[in-house]
């Protein structure tokens, strides 16, 4: 009885998570005549016109695109910056380093609203005006405190002795970092990597305020998919499909090794 009602919970919550997903598959295979008719819930004759329609021009693809560069762009520099402040916060001896972890994860308290305005203006000064480099610029920010807090976390699990040990046979620090540590904690990077891709990719807020025109991405572009006279649900379906397929496979690529980094710290300390 308890292993049937495990599964039973097991698969009310996969349906809740997985229902979105399957509703918009299910909107972006239906023919124009059946996107706002209940029933039929499942198409009685599948279409793929929807898709055709996102890729009709070269537009979106152009946007994938963008939203691709700016979310690889946005891990390594997360990733590069992060590794390097956490190792410096949990390995080295650095003043206050309790206070300055603090202060970093104090970036991810403010809400983005309230910075928008101000970031604009800097923007816009600096001229980077709708190009992809404000938007790396700007998530890196703020998927930094993230990225610190748990590569610290994971840093601080590994034993000193390993640094110590390292520095007496005349290794420093920067070696200790890129040969020792590194390879260590591949599993809190690869789970870092996953979050903090997801988060550029899905952003939406900054991409909306700071690009206007040949640097938008993903979820700004299918934001603005609605006409004035007409809502194209299936359209928009379609391209929710597309572009979240490459993240569910990501993270089913890197699964072990996301759960790997997410519980490394609780079983080893």
């Amino acid at each position: 009885m308890k292993r049937a009602g495990f599964y039973i919970l097991l698969a009310i919550v996969a349906f809740y998570c997985a229902g979105p997903l399957a509703w918009q598959f299910v909107t972006s295979i239906k023919p124009p005549g059946e996107l706002t008719v209940l029933p039929p819930l499942v198409p009685s004759n599948p279409t793929a016109a929807h898709y055709l329609s996102v890729f009709h021009d070269n537009s979106f693809i152009r946007v994938i695109l963008n939203s691709l560069i700016v979310a690889a762009s946005t891990t390594a520099l997360s990733l590069l910056v992060g590794s390097l402040c956490s190792f410096g916060l949990a390995k080295l001896r650095v003043p206050f380093a309790s206070v300055a972890l603090a202060f970093i994860l104090s970036v991810s308290m403010f809400p983005p609203i309230a910075t928008v305005s101000p970031l604009f203006i800097i923007i816009r000064a600096l001229g980077l005006r709708d190009t992809l480099a404000a938007l790396v610029m700007t998530h890196t920010v703020f998927s930094l405190p993230l990225t610190v807090w748990i590569l610290t976390n994971f840093f601080r699990t590994i034993p000193d002795d390993i640094y110590h040990a390292a520095r007496i046979d005349g290794c420093r620090p920067f070696h200790i970092y890129l040969k020792i540590m590194l390879p260590l904690s591949l599993p809190a990077i690869s789970t870092t990597a996953v979050l903090v891709f997801i988060f550029s990719w899905n952003e939406f807020l900054f991409a909306l305020t700071f690009t206007s025109t040949s640097a938008r991405t993903v979820p700004v572009a299918i934001a603005l998919f609605p006409g004035i006279h007409e809502m194209p649900w299936g359209e928009i379906a379609a391209a929710s499909v597309i572009v979240t397929a490459p993240i569910i496979l990501l993270v089913l690529f890197f699964q072990r090794r996301i759960v790997a980094g997410l519980t490394s710290g609780a079983v080893k300390g």
